[in-house]
């Protein structure tokens, strides 16, 4: 029944490639296997974007917006001894039982992290070091899964499609924890994330067992088996003058990035505060009402991610290709910033980090996983998983420095953190063009032994 209903038209296409098509450009056969890996990625996203608002709720009513800022110096400790890790176990196991390794890992974490509420163990800073590292190693290894599976031309044709997963993701998780959170509380949409991540791990698993027996080439099939080198992702960012300039694009991507995260964490703090004083929550307590400012927040941004995603990404990665569509997230900042800048009022700043975080959800979320079709299987998984951890948390501590000496020490306000963030845009831009040269001399074989 099944291969009736996937019959092929005189094309060779089955009925869904030819629906995929509305997205981008599918070929004959490669459908299911784009599905499954959408799939992969939305659940992958609802686990996360069900449990964010309990992240932002518990670290804001325990700590606040500049003890938060802060806390990204933990995390990136912690992945100093973590990447590594990763790379170890990488080089021990073959993909796919790396792959479900850290899937249970993490899914076992939310268990206990349930248990430990139940206890009244006080879990605003653990949890939130704990998901933030959570989402981009997962989130990572699930791109580099990706990479693994496709040649360069695939992937950029097909990767559009995969980031639908993650565009959908957000709005499902997001709708889902702002209608659960008041009804069940913050601690047990763990458990929730908990289930869908061993989903994850059996959809994985099908993928890889589909995949490895359409591979009739016996060095292909014997190289998805093999453990990789032993070079660390570390090692291999230095090695390379390509990874190094993403290394820092994406650290300097994440300055910017949190410094706005600070600017609206501090005006939602702020705004629920004089809510419970003035007695205009309708008896919510401040930490539900944070959560519902930061759920409401991540529905709509992600709801427009999701339009851009369907409608725009594949067209701009055909128009622009891969290195023009590089330029497209640093070009929004700098206006975005600028106005700020100009009027820092709570309008501007909602709109603008909508507007940000939608475009980085959805079209730079898709162009950092194809950045990676051309070079080798270790800097797939290795340093991509080094770039997507530690060079993003260390952006966040470099973003933590410059609230903690710009806030902290010389009370600057929103229009100097703005101003801030439009000199790093600066050089991000500068940045992005190192990318897009190094890009170019990979992609048209002058890089091929770095590579």
């Amino acid at each position: 029944m099944a291969t009736a209903t996937l019959q092929a038209s005189r094309d060779g296409k089955a009925w869904l490639d030819r629906i995929l098509g509305v997205i981008a450009e599918v070929r004959p056969h490669e459908g299911v296997t784009a599905v499954l890996l959408t799939a992969n990625l939305f659940l992958l996203l609802t686990a996360y974007y069900i449990i964010k608002p309990v992240r932002e709720a518990l670290i804001l009513a325990g700590g606040g917006a500049e003890f938060k800022s802060y806390t990204s110096g933990f995390q990136a400790v912690l992945l100093l001894f973590l990447v590594p890790a990763y790379g170890a176990v990488a080089s021990r196991v073959s993909r796919i039982k790396l792959i479900n390794c850290v899937f249970s890992f993490f899914a076992s974490n939310l268990v206990i992290f349930y248990f430990l509420s139940r206890m009244r163990v006080p879990l605003y800073l653990a949890f939130f070091v704990w998901v933030s590292i959570f989402n981009n190693m997962v989130v990572a290894q699930l791109w580099s899964f990706g990479n693994d599976l496709y040649t360069p031309e695939q992937g950029k044709r097909l990767f559009p499609i995969v980031g639908v997963g993650a565009s959908v993701g957000g709005v499902a998780g997001s709708a889902i924890a702002a209608i659960l959170i008041k009804p069940l509380g913050v601690y047990q949409l763990m458990l929730a994330s908990a289930g869908i991540l061993m989903l994850c791990v059996l959809l994985s698993n099908v993928i890889h067992r589909r995949e490895k027996g359409r591979i009739h080439d016996a060095a292909r099939q014997k190289e998805v088996e093999q453990p990789l080198a032993r070079d660390g992702g570390f090692r291999l960012i230095f090695q390379q003058r390509y990874l190094l300039y993403i290394a820092l694009l994406i650290l300097f991507l994440n300055v910017v990035n949190t410094n706005g995260e600070y600017m609206r964490d501090r005006i939602f703090t702020q705004a629920a505060q004089r809510a419970v004083a003035g007695g205009a929550a309708g008896g919510v307590s401040e930490t539900s009402l944070l959560g519902t400012y930061s759920a409401d927040f991540q529905f709509w941004q992600n709801l427009l991610g999701l339009l851009i995603q369907f409608f725009l990404v594949s067209r701009v990665f055909k128009y622009l290709g891969v290195r023009g569509s590089l330029l497209v997230l640093p070009c929004i900042a700098l206006g975005t910033y600028s106005l700020i800048a100009a009027a820092p009022v709570f309008a501007l700043i909602w709109v603008g980090k909508v507007l940000e975080n939608s475009t980085d959800y959805s079209l730079m979320n898709t162009v950092r996983g194809a950045l990676y079709l051309p070079t080798s299987r270790e800097a797939k998984y290795k340093a991509k998983q080094a770039i997507d951890t530690f060079c993003v948390r260390f952006g966040d501590v470099m973003s933590s420095l410059v609230v903690f000496t710009g806030v902290g020490l010389l009370g600057a306000g929103i229009r100097t953190m703005a101003a801030f963030n439009v000199a790093a845009v600066g050089v991000w831009l500068l940045l992005a063009a190192g990318v897009i040269r190094e890009h170019r001399k990979l992609t048209t074989g002058q890089g091929a032994g770095a590579a």
